[in-house]
C-alpha cells in the first residue's frame, strides 16, 4: 500500500527542492463542486500526484478542493488528466503562476477541511449556486472606467499592502471571515452599484461575491481566476495593466512582480520596500517586510530583541522561553501586530 503521509523531515525535503534542477510549473487552481467522501478522494489524489513528484499545498471539503502545486514539467499532461477525470473538474481553469520558480513548493501536502477557505458563515440559507459573474480582464478593464464601479480587494492587509488594483478598495482585517460579514455591511447604502471583487486566484472572491448577493446587493461580479489569470490574460492579448506592485503568493516566493511600482515601506526603517520576509528568530517567525539594510543590522530579524535571542544558544532559548508570555512569540500576520513592529522600530530610531 502507498504511503499516504510523508515521512521525510521538511527540512531534508527542503534542501533536495534546493538541490534538484528538475524544471516545474507552479500551478493553482479550485473548484467549488461536492465531495461525497473527502477523506477517501484526499487519499486517492495524494498516491496519484505522490507519483507525479507534485509538491504543493492542498485542502480538500465537502464543498470542493484548492489547490497551490508544483508539477514537474514532464508529468503535467498527466495532472491535468487526474484534475479532468474528476466530475465537476472537466475543463477547470488552472492557473500558471504568473513569475515562475521551480521552488515555490517542497512537499505535498494535502488536508481534509471543513471549508475549502475559512469563511466562517454560519447562514444555513447560504448557497454558493447563486454567485456573481465572472468578469475577464478586458471586462474588468472596460468596467472600471466607469467611476461610479467599485473594486473591492478580498484579499489580507500584508497581500493588499504590497500590491492591487488603481483604486481598490481595502477591507481592513486580518482573516476572511473577518471580511465577509465587514464587506456586506461597508456597502450596505450602494447595494445597487456595480461592485467587481478580486483576490489571488478567485476562490476568496467567488465565495465573496455569493455572500454580497445572499445580502441584498444586485449587481456583483468577480475576477475571473483572480490577480493571477488577470495578469497572465494581459500579457496574452497586449491589454492594459491595471493591477500595481507584487502579488503576493502563499509559498516560498512570497510574492510575484507584476510591475515596479513600490507601495510598501520596510517595517523598521520606512524606507521603500515590497519584501516580504519571515523573522529569523523561530519562536516568532513574524511575517513583515524589511529592506536589504534593515535585514543586514537586524540579522534577518524583525528586531533587537529578536537578534538578541537568536544569538544565545539553544538551551538558553528554551530557558528564556518558559513561563513567559509568548504573545509576541507566535506566527502572527495581524495588522496590529505590524504597526506595532513598524511604530517601535522606527520611534527606536
Amino acid at each position: 500500500m502507498a504511503t499516504l503521509h510523508n515521512r521525510v523531515s521538511r527540512k531534508e525535503l527542503k534542501e533536495r527542492a534546493l538541490q534538484d534542477t528538475t524544471p516545474r510549473t507552479t500551478i493553482s487552481f479550485y473548484c467549488y463542486f461536492p465531495i461525497g467522501n473527502p477523506a477517501e478522494f484526499r487519499n486517492k489524489w495524494y498516491k496519484s500526484l505522490s507519483a507525479l513528484e507534485v509538491f504543493g499545498r492542498i485542502y480538500i471539503a465537502e464543498e470542493g478542493i484548492n489547490a497551490q502545486i508544483s508539477c514537474p514539467n514532464q508529468y503535467v499532461e498527466q495532472l491535468k488528466e487526474i484534475i479532468y477525470a474528476e466530475p465537476g473538474m472537466n475543463n477547470l481553469r488552472l492557473n500558471k503562476a504568473v513569475d515562475e520558480n521551480r521552488n515555490s513548493f517542497y512537499v505535498l501536502d494535502i488536508k481534509v477541511r471543513k471549508h475549502i477557505v475559512a469563511d466562517g458563515i454560519s447562514d444555513p440559507s447560504f448557497s454558493m449556486q447563486n454567485k456573481g459573474g465572472y468578469v475577464n480582464a478586458a471586462t474588468f478593464n472596460e468596467m472600471v472606467k466607469d467611476p461610479s464601479t467599485l473594486v473591492i480587494d478580498m484579499r489580507n492587509h500584508y497581500e493588499y499592502e504590497v500590491g492591487r488594483f488603481e483604486n481598490a478598495i481595502e477591507i481592513p482585517s486580518d482573516t476572511f471571515r473577518e471580511q465577509l460579514p465587514m464587506a456586506a455591511e461597508m456597502f450596505k447604502e450602494e447595494k445597487e452599484r456595480n461592485i467587481i471583487m478580486y483576490c489571488t486566484g478567485g476562490i476568496r472572491c467567488e465565495k465573496a461575491s455569493a455572500w454580497m448577493l445572499h445580502n441584498g446587493y444586485k449587481n456583483v461580479f468577480h475576477l475571473e481566476g483572480g490577480i493571477i489569470n488577470y495578469i497572465n490574460n494581459v500579457r496574452e492579448q497586449q491589454l492594459e495593466n491595471k493591477f500595481l506592485g507584487k502579488n503576493f503568493v502563499f509559498d516560498e516566493r512570497l510574492g510575484e512582480r507584476i510591475t515596479e511600482d513600490i507601495l510598501a515601506n520596510c517595517h523598521i526603517c520606512g524606507a521603500s520596500c515590497d519584501a516580504h520576509v519571515n523573522c529569523a528568530n523561530a519562536a516568532c517567525h513574524l511575517l513583515f517586510i524589511q529592506c536589504d539594510a534593515c535585514k543586514e543590522k537586524f540579522n534577518n530579524c524583525c528586531s533587537e530583541e529578536c537578534k538578541d535571542f537568536i544569538s544565545l544558544n539553544t538551551d538558553e532559548q528554551k530557558q528564556l522561553r518558559k513561563g513567559i508570555d509568548k504573545g509576541r512569540n507566535i506566527f502572527n500576520k495581524s495588522k496590529k501586530r505590524m504597526e506595532e513592529l513598524a511604530n517601535k522600530n522606527q520611534s527606536d530610531l
